[in-house]
């Protein structure tokens, strides 16, 4: 099935905002740099539509020249994600009833609120075990994290901060590692999961990779990704804190995630050979 087929993305009837958001636009006056209106909730940066673009499109080349730019990640996702597919995201929890439960209760993934000590105590193949795992080989905390600032409707400004904390999730899940050819594998998979405009650009951060890297980038990672990207349910809708203590492989069932090849210990066995090689010619020479 095709995702725009399951997620009904691009249908025209679902390209109109909704009447309550297009009266306030109507009603507001005049938004200029000169005459901001005031900001919708703690940390939030309203934006024109200048500043908007030129966000998107800075942040955009910034983080394709330097892919370790989570900062320009972040400001890219938050710039392209509006107006409709941030609402799409937000439609898509709505619809969900696991979705309507994380958007009423507003959980956090935080260091505080998921005690990593408690996760590593968890059974060897349990969700939470592999997060905690995952975090420990990747040197990464969930506290890093920026928060959303430029988008302007509250609730979907919450949907992009869940789907950004989740992301070590799906890091986890999948066991995918944080350099760059694991990243873009991985935001190759969340654009057809997402549509979030962001994660399908990063992708061309895969003409920064090495000749090897890029070749097996199209031979391996991007046919998983589509795959996976099309078959999977919303991982937005996924209660990770409540399904700490599920096996990890039932759990790839359930969603239609495929596990990938083992990049690690690819890259391992690729550093071995070159070894191998290097020292069989020193040998004959």
């Amino acid at each position: 099935m095709s995702v725009l087929g399951r997620r009904g993305a691009f249908k025209l009837r679902e390209l109109t905002f909704p009447t309550s958001v297009t009266a306030v636009s109507c009603r507001a006056q005049p938004f200029s740099g000169n005459n901001r209106p005031p900001p919708k909730y703690p940390g939030h940066v309203p934006l024109t539509f200048v500043e908007r673009g030129a966000l998107a499109i800075g942040s955009a080349v910034g983080s394709l020249l330097n892919p370790r730019r989570a900062d320009l990640i972040a400001a890219c996702g938050e710039a392209t994600a509006t107006p409709y597919f941030i609402y799409r995201l937000r439609d898509a929890m709505l619809s969900d009833p696991t979705g309507r439960q994380i958007l009423r209760e507003r959980p956090r993934i935080t260091s505080e609120t998921l005690k990593l000590s408690y996760l590593r105590s968890l059974p060897e193949n349990s969700v939470g075990r592999t997060y905690a795992v995952w975090l420990d080989r990747e040197g990464v905390s969930p506290d890093t994290r920026d928060n959303v600032q430029y988008i302007d409707d509250e609730e979907c400004a919450y949907v992009m901060q869940r789907y950004r904390e989740c992301h070590d999730f799906y890091h986890a899940v999948t066991g995918l590692p944080t350099f760059v050819e694991g990243e873009i594998a991985l935001k190759a998979f969340e654009f057809l999961n997402t549509l979030i405009p962001m994660t399908g650009l990063s992708m061309f951060a895969a003409v920064r990779l090495k000749p090897a890297e890029r070749e097996r980038f199209f031979a391996l990672w991007l046919p998983w990704a589509v795959r996976s990207g099309l078959s999977s349910k919303e991982l937005i809708n996924v209660y990770w804190e409540k399904i700490l203590e599920k096996d990890v492989d039932e759990l790839r069932a359930e969603l239609g995630i495929e596990k990938p090849p083992d990049m690690r210990e690819i890259r391992r066995m690729i550093r071995e050979q070159k070894k191998r090689e290097k020292e069989r010619l020193q040998q004959g020479g």
